[in-house]
């Protein structure tokens, strides 16, 4: 089992654009209507490298993508904005299958993520999109997860929630359970890419699972 993080266990993608587009107004950029689509699952290096080519903040993608973070987490520790049933979801699939997190987000949100959650030593993997060479929708994050899992990727099962994730997880050879992101839901040909799909967390069952596998 492989979730994703943003849009899948946390409802923040809309956290992440206000934050990105506080940051650039405040350091000389400007926004655009479709920077959070064009965001969606790219690593911090490619998103902060947009803000600075695309959104033009006059600062290094390193300080950006800092700039950024800093914020994320001042709002995570505030409140963290988990989706219904995921903590009880993640736990309650873990009894049954090995679970790895293949995310967009930073190394340090992610850790902030699982401690603040309780999930720390729920996963026995965590990968984030920055670790390796493309973010999503390339499938390098789901194949380093598998592999980190010690599992074939064609053998594993994703969870994904937007349409760059949805085509990530496919382009890795995995079996896809769609829960479709509220704010940002993914293109009908995405969707498509998904073995089946569901509305909440809470119809990810281990019955759901298992009849993806067999």
């Amino acid at each position: 089992m492989i979730f994703d993080l943003d849009g899948v266990l946390l409802d923040s993608e809309p956290l992440w654009n206000q934050s990105k587009e506080e940051f650039a107004r405040a350091n000389g950029g400007h926004w655009r209507d479709d920077a959070p689509d064009a965001m969606i699952g790219m690593s911090s290096t490619e998103w902060s490298s947009y803000m600075h080519d695309t959104l033009g903040v006059p600062l290094s993608p390193e300080e950006i993508n800092r700039g950024v973070v800093v914020r994320m987490e001042e709002r995570y520790r505030s409140a963290l904005p988990l989706l219904p049933g995921a903590v009880e979801t993640v736990r309650g699939l873990a009894d049954h299958w090995p679970e790895a997190l293949a995310s967009s987000a930073n190394r340090e949100i992610i850790d902030l993520v699982l401690a603040l959650s309780g999930l720390a030593g729920t996963f026995a993997a965590t990968v984030s999109s920055e670790e390796v060479a493309r973010g999503k929708p390339a499938p390098d994050v789901y194949v380093e997860a598998a592999c980190r899992l010690g599992v074939e990727p064609a053998r594993s099962v994703a969870i994904e929630d937007s349409s760059n994730g949805l085509r990530s997880a496919a382009a890795a050879g995995m079996r896809t359970i769609a829960v479709p992101n509220r704010h940002y839901p993914p293109s009908p040909e995405a969707l498509a890419l998904a073995a089946t799909t569901i509305t909440t967390l809470h119809e990810l069952t281990p019955e759901l699972v298992a009849s993806l596998q067999a």
